[in-house]
C-alpha cells in the first residue's frame, strides 16, 4: 500500500515539475552548477558518495534542483539516486538564506559480491539490483562566498519503501 502512494505522489510530483519547467523556460533565473560531498545512512548501513547538482531560481523566493548523488561501494554495495527538489529561499543574512526542500525522484541499490559453492549446498552471491521511488524531506542553508560561489549544506531524509536514508551533505556552486 505505501508502495501504491509513493508512486502516486511520485506522478503528482513529477507533473507539478513538469509544468513548472514550461514555466521556468520564460523567466529569467539564476542558474547554478556544482557537487556535493555526502554521507548516507540507514538500515544500519553508513557510506560516502560524491554529486552534481543544477540550480534554477523560478522566482525570487523558489527554486527547482536537479541532482544525481552516487554512494560509493562499501561492503559490496553502492547506491545512486536521481531526485528532483524545490526549495523555497529565505534570507536570513546578507550573504545567508536558509530553505525547506521537498523533492521526489528515483533511488537504486547494487550488490555484487563474489561467487561462493559450497559442495552439497548450492552457491551463493552474484549480482543483484533494484530501485524505487524516493520522497525527500529536508532542509539547508546556502552561503555566497563570493557573487559567482555558493557554500551549501543541507540534510535530507529519503523515504524509500523498506529503505530510508539520512543524507547529509556539503557542496560548492557556480552561480551564472
Amino acid at each position: 500500500m505505501r508502495n501504491v502512494l509513493l508512486k502516486r505522489a511520485a506522478i503528482v510530483i513529477i507533473a507539478a515539475v513538469v509544468m513548472s519547467v514550461s514555466a521556468v523556460a520564460q523567466q529569467q533565473g539564476d542558474k547554478a552548477v556544482g557537487g556535493n560531498l555526502l554521507i548516507g545512512a540507514g538500515n544500519s548501513y553508513t557510506n560516502i558518495g560524491i554529486g552534481a547538482k543544477f540550480f534554477y531560481n523560478v522566482t525570487d523566493p523558489i527554486r527547482l534542483a536537479g541532482e544525481f548523488d552516487y554512494f560509493l561501494k562499501k561492503d559490496y554495495v553502492s547506491y545512486w539516486d536521481l531526485s528532483v527538489y524545490g526549495h523555497y529561499l529565505f534570507p536570513v543574512a546578507d550573504q545567508v538564506v536558509i530553505y525547506p526542500s521537498l523533492g521526489l525522484g528515483i533511488m537504486g541499490a547494487s550488490v555484487n559480491m563474489p561467487t561462493y559453492t559450497v559442495p552439497g549446498v548450492g552457491t551463493y552471491g552474484g549480482k543483484y539490483s533494484n530501485s524505487d521511488f524516493a520522497l525527500s524531506l529536508g532542509g539547508g542553508a546556502d552561503y555566497e562566498l563570493s557573487s559567482n560561489l555558493i557554500l551549501s549544506g543541507e540534510l535530507r531524509i529519503k523515504l524509500v519503501d523498506g529503505s530510508n536514508r539520512l543524507n547529509i551533505a556539503i557542496g560548492l556552486a557556480y552561480k551564472f
